[in-house]
Formats: structure tokens, C-alpha cells, sequence
């Protein structure tokens, strides 16, 4: 069993190498950020905070808050506009990485990426996970 801090670890790892290897540069900041990776998209740079997502059922659950102990307890935060331009994350259960725009990352608790259609056949209003794959955002990005 992973400890959330190896989680982190590998999360970030993995998608530092698939950025890389759809041929964005990857720049770790060197103070204390909101963001984990900088992306070179070329001319563009990108902070993205990097997270694990979870598989459940048919979604692939990304919670895009963080959390800190404070004195009375746990402190749960959602990232501001300004704070980072994207969430990076990584799906152990998938073996894939998803990158999502600032309008899915930016003041909300988290978000479900859909794998199968859902049994209700509900079509409008549903984030595919395809969609969001890392490798093909940066495609579209940087280009062929």
C-alpha cells in the first residue's frame, strides 16, 4: 500500500515523462508553489499541479483540492485563478495521464472523467476521459 506522499511522488514522475515524451519541456519550480511542473509548451509555459486520480467503477475521479492539517483538523483548499494554469494527473488503474484545462482545475473540489458511456445513455454534460488524455492535449498543443 502507497503512502499519499508516494503517490505524489509517482504521480508527478509520470507525468513529467509524458510530457517529455510528447516533447513539452518539464521544469520543476524551486520555491515553495502552488504547482509541481511547469510545462514549456512552446511559446506558452503551463503550471500544472500534479495529482493521483482514482478509478471507480466506469470514472476516473480526480479531486482538485488539497488538503493540510491545521489545528482544529483538516483544512481542504481548491486552487485559485492565478495559483496554476492546469491539473496534471495520474491514473495507476488506467496507466494514463490527464491534463485539465484551467476551467475544469480552478475552484472546484474534483471531477469524474468518464471511461464507457453511462447506462442512462445521458450524452450532454459528460467529461470523456479520451478527451483529456495528456498525450493528446499536447498533441493538440504543440502540434504533430
Amino acid at each position: 500500500m502507497l503512502t499519499t506522499d508516494q503517490k505524489g511522488v509517482l504521480a508527478e514522475q509520470a507525468i513529467a515523462f509524458e510530457a517529455l515524451k510528447y516533447g513539452a519541456g518539464v521544469s520543476r519550480p524551486l520555491g515553495d508553489e502552488r504547482y509541481d511542473l511547469v510545462f514549456d509548451l512552446r511559446p506558452r509555459l503551463l503550471r500544472v499541479q500534479c495529482k493521483w486520480a482514482v478509478k471507480r467503477r466506469d470514472v476516473v475521479v480526480i479531486m482538485c483540492r488539497t488538503t493540510r492539517r491545521g489545528p482544529n483538523g483538516y483544512l481542504p483548499r481548491t486552487y485559485d485563478e492565478g495559483e496554476i494554469d492546469a491539473i496534471a494527473a495520474y491514473c495507476q488503474a488506467t496507466e494514463h495521464c490527464y491534463l485539465l484545462p484551467e476551467e475544469l482545475s480552478l475552484m472546484r473540489t474534483g471531477i469524474q472523467l468518464r471511461l464507457v458511456p453511462p447506462r442512462n445513455k445521458q450524452v450532454t454534460r459528460i467529461h470523456w476521459a479520451r478527451d483529456y488524455e495528456l498525450g493528446a492535449t499536447l498533441v493538440r498543443r504543440l502540434g504533430p
